[in-house]
């Protein structure tokens, strides 16, 4: 079993995911790299770049709400890197739409990409690290602040992202004995491709654009970047944060209650 610890990031091909995964391989990890067949290409490059660098990575492709590929993620990266430690359940989707007109599809589609996915990843991944026999493991899912307030447009997408708390709060009463900690993040407004879409949902119809906006709403007048969530994700992942678990970590600034109810 190689001494680096294992890390497996969903999502990782852009945005959040990429900067989580750059960023744990410079804290040591040797990292798995997953996201949609589609992204590959994508993947390779994030691959590229950290091998390139002395660093260990490997690809697995798959979707994050079916079972059989979330357990062949998991067993892949245990034995292609040689054991698994943490897990940061990353990918997600949001599809901005009125409760009025939001469809039993819509809300299901977001439901399994968003919360069935993290409880896949959760389960396979205890599962993984409690094989091992070491009994110490970091489990960590991508909330958002969504997933503590309801706001106009996104009654599917809080509801995945509520859900998501309560999975993590289930998980770490019973993983924690195991040695296994459990945290969720909950960024605000990031910029991010996923941003971009996120202006229907206070339906802007300003010549500002939606990122301008919020940088000019928060306290230091500047969005937050993939790598100001990555920072967060690198200390739930160490092993300084033992004691923490439980816990959905809101990274926003106190803009979001009041820029998206305008």
């Amino acid at each position: 079993m190689t001494s680096a610890r294992v890390a497996l990031v969903t999502g990782a091909a852009q945005g959040i995911g990429k900067a989580i995964a750059l960023r744990l391989n410079s804290d040591g990890f040797a990292i798995a790299l997953s996201d949609l067949p589609a992204k590959r290409e994508a993947l390779e490059d994030v691959a590229k770049l950290i091998n390139s660098g002395g660093g260990r990575a490997a690809v697995f492709t798959g979707d994050v709400s079916v079972e059989e590929d979330v357990k062949n993620m998991v067993d892949g990266a245990a034995e292609v890197l040689g054991g698994f430690h943490v897990i940061v359940a990353n990918a997600g989707i949001s599809i901005p739409r009125s409760l009025l007109e939001e469809t039993s599809e819509g809300f299901d589609l977001q439901m399994a990409v968003n919360a069935r996915s993290v409880f896949l990843a959760f389960k396979h991944a205890a599962r993984q690290i409690l094989a091992q026999g070491h009994h110490e493991g970091r489990l960590i899912a991508a909330c958002s602040i969504c997933g503590k307030h309801g706001y106009t447009n996104t009654a599917a997408y809080s509801a995945s992202k509520f859900a998501i708390r309560g999975i993590t709060q289930s998980a770490a009463h019973e993983l924690g004995p195991h040695g296994i900690t459990v945290n969720a993040y909950a960024p605000g407004g990031i910029d991010t491709e996923m941003s971009e879409s996120r202006s229907q949902i206070i339906s802007l119809s300003h010549t500002n654009t939606f990122l301008a906006r919020m940088a000019n709403s928060v306290p230091v007048k500047r969005i937050g970047q993939p790598e100001d969530i990555a920072n967060l994700v690198s200390y739930l992942a160490s092993k300084e944060a033992s004691y923490m678990t439980g816990q959905t970590v809101s990274i926003v600034q106190l803009y979001v209650v009041r820029f998206l109810i305008l």
